[in-house]
């Protein structure tokens, strides 16, 4: 799989460019603030209809304009696909697929399998267990499209479960009873447990896959400085390492009722998987907060490389991009990252400094201006 050509129109700083790529290694290089990292972001977009940089759309369409489009051109297997994207700030997006409206934007997931590495993933290590959910959950949607259904579904049971409790929260603290009536809180449980039990199998068995390539690709890009690992931690409690989906909704079935007071209390929602994480560590100790700075960006490369080489192993040879990388990198982890990826189908490298990029990455090269995008090389 490669992308053939991206076109932008109206996206962040880009009023329209259109750029031809090639199988392969693709440099583009640039000052600062330039517009680099925005190419990147709109491939990310087309991937997982999020952007790895800001939580809502507003900020993707260029000031003054009141939508933006991505077109993507996809060849895989020898065929071509074209993916249309339109954003529209505060409505939902709509999308077209080989020029045919999509009835959902959704429904292009899987069009274009992308790992994207970036500067923000040192979050992954550092920051908050969101962070870590998010990372499985876009590699879930890469690897098994469907679980974008199942992902949407889940949030917005979480969504409307929290409204009800809130509401009789509120209602209790300025004394009244109306809107306090949490006569269908079971009902919410049932659909909580049942979503909740489909996403929580799906992580479990993501994980479960996904940790002999974590242990490798550290290895490889750290030279053998530490045994990373991952291991998923639950808000329930599983008694069965490898539970199957019957388990696990009376396993969070169990906890809805032993929280219960506690939510009431509180007015949210306590257990399922939008309260569980993904724990890193670095032999016996957690990476987050013992790792340094170069031990946190080698892990984080780490998961993103073995997201890539798990969908690799299922058959899926996904695009690969490496947004501002190798200036954070010392040599011998450039060179080593270079060789791990060299035989990608497609990778595309940004860049301040051309000569960052290992010479094994060295193909098509294009210079990224203020607005443009020129082939060079």
């Amino acid at each position: 799989m490669y992308v053939r050509r991206l076109e932008l129109v109206d996206f962040r700083s880009y009023e329209r460019v259109g750029v031809d790529l090639e199988p392969g290694p693709n440099v583009l290089t640039g000052a600062n603030g330039v517009g680099k990292t925005n190419l990147a972001e709109a491939l990310g977009y087309v991937a997982t209809l999020d952007s790895h940089r800001v939580a809502t759309d507003a900020p993707l369409v260029r000031m003054g304009a009141s939508s933006a489009v991505i077109r993507c051109a996809v060849v895989h297997d020898g065929r071509e696909l074209l993916i249309e994207l339109e954003i529209v700030p505060g409505k939902a997006n709509r999308a077209r697929l080989g020029r045919s409206p999509a009835r959902r934007a959704r429904d292009v997931l899987g069009a274009l399998r992308l790992v994207l590495f970036a500067p923000e993933d040192l979050e992954l290590v550092r920051g908050d267990p969101a962070e870590r959910r998010r990372y499985l959950d876009d590699l879930l949607v890469n690897r098994q499209p469907r679980y974008a259904g199942v992902r949407a579904d889940y949030e917005r049971v979480v969504k409307q479960r929290n409204a009800l409790l809130r509401t009789a929260y509120l209602a209790r603290k300025t004394g009244g009873l109306r809107g306090g009536d949490l006569s269908t809180l079971e009902v919410w449980d049932t659909h909580l447990a049942r979503h909740g039990a489909e996403l929580l199998a799906g992580r479990l068995e993501l994980v479960a896959a996904l940790g002999p390539h974590v242990t490798k690709a550290y290895d490889t890009v750290a030279a053998g400085r530490g045994a990373a690992g991952v291991a998923y931690r639950p808000s329930v409690e599983l008694t069965d390492p490898t539970p199957d989906r019957a388990a696990l909704v009376e396993a969070l079935t169990a906890a809805l009722a032993e929280s219960r007071s506690a939510e009431v209390e509180r007015g949210t929602t306590l257990v399922g998987p939008h309260r569980d994480d993904l724990v890193l560590t670095l032999g016996p100790l957690p990476a987050k907060g013992y790792a340094s700075h170069g031990e946190s960006w080698s892990f984080a490369l780490a998961l993103r490389l073995a997201g890539y080489d798990l969908l690799r192993s299922d058959g899926i040879e996904p695009v690969l991009v490496l947004d501002d990388v190798f200036a954070e990198l010392d040599t011998g982890r450039r060179e080593r990252l270079a060789e791990l990826v060299g035989g990608a189908s497609q990778v595309l490298v940004t860049c301040a400094v051309d000569d960052d990029v290992p010479a094994g990455l060295r193909g098509a090269r294009y210079q990224v201006g203020e607005g443009t995008v020129r082939r060079v090389g």
